[in-house]
């Protein structure tokens, strides 16, 4: 059985059959069950971590979300990168009447109905974007930030063809050349890793079960790159590890240098302002740089609509956090909104479904509170890149 989106592979006497899907398809869910009723297979993998099973098969529990703890822990932007990826996927399935990573269910049901043991084989979610993260230099960062948001709150509308026809391999093949020129780092992330990580845990289940068919359900986009991957585990007698794709890679010098660099550059222009050009110059120095750096960081926090308490803390605590290389620029602000604007039960039970509109995205105080972290943080950053030619000009 071979198509655009199911490939049948047999390596070393065990038959594989992968079917590519789009993870917001009711054709694809409708493939996934029938396949593997047809062929009853002794192991069906599908393309989901521990976290996002439990999000599939369970209702959606945010309710003992600490959203003060997680902006106190640095994990406030992966979260709403998280939740911003989510509301996409959710809004496309609302236009076309199916549930994102339906599929996935479909193929988890329809093992359980036939006693089927099932496994899941992908990375965890937050281990992936914090790789690809840390893979994106300071440009890349800014790329992948705007495409993000940029794709998550267009006002694209999508019909189910469309959707469908991202199944099809020459559709797949532009999109990933695209993401490959676009952002290099974050495609290898994204696909290749992936590839290389589903087909490792695929082949380990394969061998562990010792079972002479296998169907794994996985997005089309890994098809290609995940039979050749699979092609190169059954020639090796070992066991493929997977431990290195599991690690986050350590910053890069300069992602070590820069959160004490900014600090020290400012603070040694300041002292040479005094040095050099007398204390009115220095004082002049203190006063520009805190209305640049202040007024820019609750600016950022007004954008996002912030309480008038998180504005007046991003502007007093952006200081700190530009001069601490332990706390983030946008700290104060997001806790300040989370404190005066408590998240309500009702924003943790429709969370995911604000996280789909910029409107939900105002409208709901957990996102909120991590809009007003974020774009306070960038306001604070600009206000800090800016107030460095001007510190420059006072010492002349």
């Amino acid at each position: 059985m071979t198509s655009d989106t199911v490939i049948t592979l047999n390596l070393d006497g065990k038959k594989i059959i992968l079917l590519g899907t789009a993870h917001i398809s009711s054709r694809s869910a409708e493939e996934a069950g029938l396949i593997i009723r047809s062929e009853n297979p002794g192991l069906v993998c599908v393309e989901l971590d521990k976290k996002r099973y439990e999000a599939l098969t369970q209702k959606d529990n945010w309710e003992n979300l600490d959203i003060i703890k997680v902006i106190r822990e640095g994990r406030g932007f992966l979260l709403l990168a998280n939740l911003v990826l989510a509301g996409f996927q959710r809004r496309l399935g609302n236009e076309t009447g199916a549930r994102p990573g339906e599929e996935m269910k479909a193929a988890i049901e329809a093992a359980d109905e036939l006693n089927i043991p099932y496994k899941l084989c992908d990375r965890d979610l937050q281990i992936t974007l914090r790789r690809a993260w840390e893979s994106c230099g300071f440009w890349s960062k800014c790329k992948l930030l705007a495409s993000l948001f940029s794709s998550a709150f267009t006002n694209e509308k999508f019909d189910s063809g469309e959707i469908e026809n991202l199944k099809q391999q020459s559709e797949l093949d532009g999109m990933m050349a695209e993401l490959s020129g676009y952002l290099p780092s974050v495609k290898k992330t994204l696909i290749d890793e992936r590839d290389e990580y589903l087909a490792a845990k695929i082949w380990e289940g394969v061998r562990e079960k010792e079972v002479n068919c296998a169907v794994a359900v996985v997005g089309a986009g890994h098809i290609a790159g995940l039979a050749a991957r699979l092609e190169e585990c059954s020639k090796q007698s070992a066991p493929v590890s997977v431990d290195e794709l599991e690690k986050i890679p350590p910053k890069s010098w300069i992602g070590r240098a820069l959160p004490w660099a900014v600090p020290v550059l400012i603070l040694g222009l300041i002292a040479l302002g005094f040095a050099h050009a007398g204390i009115n110059a220095g004082l002049d120095s203190i006063v520009r740089w805190l209305l640049w750096n202040g007024s820019l960081a609750a600016a950022g926090a007004a954008l996002a609509l912030g309480h008038p308490f998180a504005i007046i803390a991003a502007f007093v605590g952006a200081p700190i956090g530009t001069l601490s290389p332990i706390i983030s620029v946008g700290f104060f602000a997001g806790i300040a909104q989370a404190l005066a604007r408590r998240p309500r039960v009702a924003d943790a039970v429709s969370l995911s479904a604000d996280a789909a509109s910029l409107k939900g995205v105002y409208k709901n105080r957990i996102t909120r509170a991590l809009l007003v972290f974020f774009l306070s943080g960038i306001g604070g950053a600009i206000g800090n890149f800016i107030s460095i030619p001007v510190l420059t000009r006072v010492l002349f």
